[in-house]
């Protein structure tokens, strides 16, 4: 009988294989055959490429959609076998790397739409994403509307105008958690001849953004591949052959790409990552489990709990759970005895990423724009990124600091 421990951690199980072989050197390759090849890609840092000879080099430069380079802006070697990977992961055509998650969500703004045009964000996006479009592409002429994330086809359809060439999706929510209806949505951006771009960061190895109907997928591989809160770096994986163009386009004039160092960062934390994320997903479900019993908390927003109001879709379109989740506490709580309580954690660092070895807490209250409604508690919240801990310390330690209000 399979349990909830087991159901979170299965997606991040069924990755190991995959993890393990691709994005590697092939010895079994021309130019390795006399001498052997590394275990792991080799860093190869670099800006100018040497030719034997033009004509050489006009070949190569014409290939603007392959992985070679004529000059190292366009990638190296080690950047180009992680993208082979995170391909391979979302089960994508290509990936164009670039140097953070943020400059993932903007890229792919910016290769999507132009002057003119009118694209939808869910009110529960990731806050820089937001201040983007409110800023930069403001400033571009091109406009935004804000959607609930739960919205419903029918208002969804409603929102939609001539020039809408972008639905943007997170699932689930920063900070919030709303897991969204992706094929709803690709199904609506369709009809009106818009894409579909989701920031699959959290769902990144557990949710299949193509199966999906996704036309591009986003993701921060600052989080779950580097694993070790020591790189930064951004992803963004497309399904079609012209979409790949188009991309790679986009971030060659953008001068988007990554250093080796943190590709290479990225290529060693993939290899455990699906280790590492079952035990992290297994230990958050435990935890989020026991909060969901303390008189101290009014909801715990976990996709994976049974009673949380995403759980029917996440339990239909994910194969796992992360390791990152919300408690929101009871309104007799104030925000000044939330923060004692965080201050007085010794086993939770206090920092704003998530995803890596550690385990982390964030108040969230007072930080997080909205332009809808009922999309926030009035109660004080906080966030945990749970990592490779002992849950019985972790719980230990939410103890007592809960018993400290």
């Amino acid at each position: 009988m399979t349990t909830d421990e087991d159901r979170v951690a299965a997606g991040w199980d069924r990755l190991n294989s995959l993890l393990v072989h691709i994005g590697r050197p092939d010895p079994r390759d021309e130019r390795f055959r006399s001498t052997g090849t590394q275990v792991n890609t080799p860093v190869t840092r670099g800006s100018t490429v040497l030719f034997p000879d033009l004509d050489t080099m006009r070949k190569v430069g014409t290939e603007r959609y392959g992985h070679t380079a004529i000059y190292g802006a366009m990638g190296t070697p080690v950047q180009h076998d992680l993208e082979r990977l995170i391909a391979a992961i979302e089960k994508g055509r290509d990936t164009q790397i670039v140097s953070s998650g943020l400059a993932a969500c903007t890229t792919a703004l910016l290769t999507w739409t132009k002057a003119g045009d009118h694209c939808l964000i869910p009110d529960s996006c990731y806050g820089p994403t937001r201040r983007f479009a409110d800023s930069m592409l403001r400033r571009f002429n091109v406009e935004t509307t804000y959607y609930d994330p739960l919205i419903r086809e029918t208002d969804l359809r409603a929102l939609m105008r001539p020039n809408t060439q972008v639905i943007f999706a997170e699932s689930p929510g920063s900070h919030t958690f709303e897991i969204q209806d992706i094929p709803m949505l690709a199904r609506v951006a369709h009809a009106n001849g818009a894409r579909l771009l989701l920031d699959n960061t959290w769902g990144f190895g557990i949710f299949a953004p193509f199966d999906h109907g996704v036309d591009v997928s986003i993701q921060a591989l600052t989080k779950y591949p580097g694993g070790h809160s020591d790189t930064v770096l951004g992803a963004i994986t497309v399904a079609s052959e012209s979409e790949w163009h188009r991309l790679r386009d986009a971030a060659i004039q953008l001068g988007q790409l990554a250093g080796p160092d943190d590709c290479w960062l990225a290529l060693r934390g993939l290899r455990t990552m699906g280790v590492r994320l079952a035990r992290q997903a297994r230990t958050a479900l435990k935890i989020a489990k026991w909060l969901t019993s303390r008189s101290e908390v009014a909801r715990v927003l976990h996709p994976a709990l049974p009673d949380d109001p995403g759980h029917k879709l996440w339990k239909r379109d994910f194969s796992g759970a992360g390791p990152l989740f919300s408690v929101v506490l009871q309104p007799s709580c104030t925000r000044k005895a939330m923060e004692t309580m965080i201050d007085s954690f010794t086993r939770f660092g206090i920092g704003a990423s998530w995803g890596g070895f550690e385990s982390l807490v964030l108040p969230t209250t007072g930080g997080i724009v909205r332009s809808l409604p009922g999309g926030l508690s009035e109660s004080p919240a906080f966030r945990l990124s749970i990592g490779l801990d002992d849950p019985a310390d972790l719980i230990a330690d939410l103890e007592h600091g809960l018993s400290r209000l």
